[in-house]
């Protein structure tokens, strides 16, 4: 695909690196000759210094031949005016805009997206995509992360495996006769850095990251299964009142039963907003850094403290402060600074959130051809979970698992047959309407495309 990257900052730089190694062409623009060098510096892509809302520097981009436009540079209207120009002068078919501003982003406004006034096709709000991964992990207190697919009835479980783990150091092919209950597929594991493609007579170890594929109603056996039995947190403090604080709050109190949620936000103004914006929150206007203010949530009842100001080392404070006045809380941390990472056993937190990978998998399972719905990106995009639907011009149809010639880098993880969720043995027949979900390396992507190909080469 011809696809064109409005804006060269860490996530425009990211996606452009994952689409080139999965041999799209790709040009990116960005105003800023800093960040375009570094572009050219790093990544084999066509690299333009100048306006994306410029006809001339869309044209000299080959847009007329684009089959795509991601607009990511850091001004909402900019990336609207991207995909207005892009439909109008030169047709691009596809168009994906980053926007920010919840009042873009406000229902009653949804008409000003189409054809006729502003022909955005896919709307990806960062802020929103991060209030939803937080309540995903809130939902599921002992996996680091659980990723619905399937029209949520298939869940992908990162869970990290601590020494108590019931099920470490078993033999995979043993499971099922130690843990009759366990109906779950572990597709593999990151280990020392690396990441690890598990087989029959491979076992999980200490200290690993473990990718598992379950059916959703399954989740509270499978982390028991993993030594995990702690209750979802009713009791939740978050410190920042910005976007992602205030529409993690808006979920927690539409899904979560008898929570009792409490946000501290530094600017008085701020504060009366998300006050007046929620119905069952306690708002408290000052430092979540200040020891009184933290005093006055009665820290000591809160079970889980989400930490999303602006500031990563505010966040990184917040977290270390927990730690040293109340025992035992379950910590998350939004960090944008990649590094900061290096730090998240050493200050104890349980959770880095990281804002650029969550909006890069937002746009990749846009980017995808085929029957290709959703995709989840691991290890900075290395490895994709990825749902596809088989059709009549699938090369799987009627085929036996055993039978399909699949690479060692791809892995099939579950299936959604109407209503039933099938983990696949190697005797396993695919058919039409199946909804597959799988594991694959980045390299391998073009041919998991293939298979799930809309017409026959």
């Amino acid at each position: 695909m011809n696809i064109i990257i409005c804006g060269a900052g860490r996530v425009g730089f990211t996606i452009a690196k994952l689409l080139t190694e999965q041999n799209h062409s790709i040009t990116v623009i960005d105003q800023s000759s800093e960040d375009i060098q570094k572009i050219n510096d790093a990544l084999d892509v066509k690299a333009i210094v100048g306006k994306a809302t410029s006809p001339i520097i869309l044209e000299n981009a080959n847009s007329k031949d684009a089959d795509m436009i991601i607009a990511v540079t850091r001004n909402d209207e900019i990336n609207m005016m991207i995909c207005q120009i892009a439909y109008s002068l030169f047709k691009i078919p596809k168009k994906i805009a980053r926007i920010r501003s919840q009042d873009y982003l406000n229902p009653k406004f949804s008409r000003l997206y189409n054809k006729e006034n502003l022909p955005i096709d896919v709307i990806i709000s960062p802020e929103l995509e991060i209030a939803k991964s937080i309540q995903r992990k809130l939902e599921s207190p002992g996996a680091l992360d659980n990723v619905p697919f399937a029209e949520n009835k298939i869940k992908l479980l990162e869970i990290y495996i601590e020494e108590t783990c019931p099920i470490a150091d078993i033999k995979l092919n043993e499971l099922t006769k130690k843990f009759p209950k366990l109906n779950a597929n572990i597709l593999g594991v990151i280990r020392d850095g690396k990441f690890i493609f598990l087989k029959k007579n491979d076992v999980i170890k200490k200290n690993d990251k473990a990718y598992v594929v379950i059916n959703s109603l399954q989740m509270t056996e499978t982390l028991s299964a993993f030594g995990h039995n702690e209750k979802i947190s009713n009791k939740i403090l978050i410190i920042g009142g910005g976007n992602v604080g205030l529409n993690l709050a808006k979920n927690i109190e539409q899904s979560f039963d008898d929570a009792r949620l409490k946000i501290i936000e530094k600017d008085k103004n701020r504060a009366e907003f998300i006050a007046n914006e929620l119905n069952n929150t306690i708002v408290i206007n000052g430092n979540g850094l200040d020891e009184d203010i933290l005093a006055e949530v009665n820290l000591e009842d809160v079970e889980t403290v989400i930490a999303l100001t602006n500031d990563d080392e505010d966040n990184l404070m917040v977290s270390v402060l927990v730690e040293k006045f109340s025992k035992d809380k379950r910590t998350m941390a939004l960090i944008n600074k990649p590094n900061y990472s290096l730090l998240q056993s050493s200050l104890k937190i349980d959770d880095l959130i990281d804002p650029r990978m969550t909006t890069v998998s937002s746009i990749l399972k846009h980017v995808h051809k085929g029957t290709i719905e959703n995709a989840y990106s691991i290890m900075n995009g290395e490895y994709e979970v990825i749902e596809a639907e088989i059709i009549e011009t699938s090369e799987l149809i009627n085929k036996e698992l055993k039978n399909a010639n699949l690479p060692d880098e791809i892995r099939v993880g579950a299936v959604l047959r109407k209503n039933e969720i099938i983990i696949p043995r190697s005797n396993f027949i695919f058919q039409k309407e199946d909804v597959v979900v799988i594991l694959s390396k980045r390299d391998q992507l073009p041919l998991v495309e293939s298979m799930f190909r809309l017409s026959p080469v």
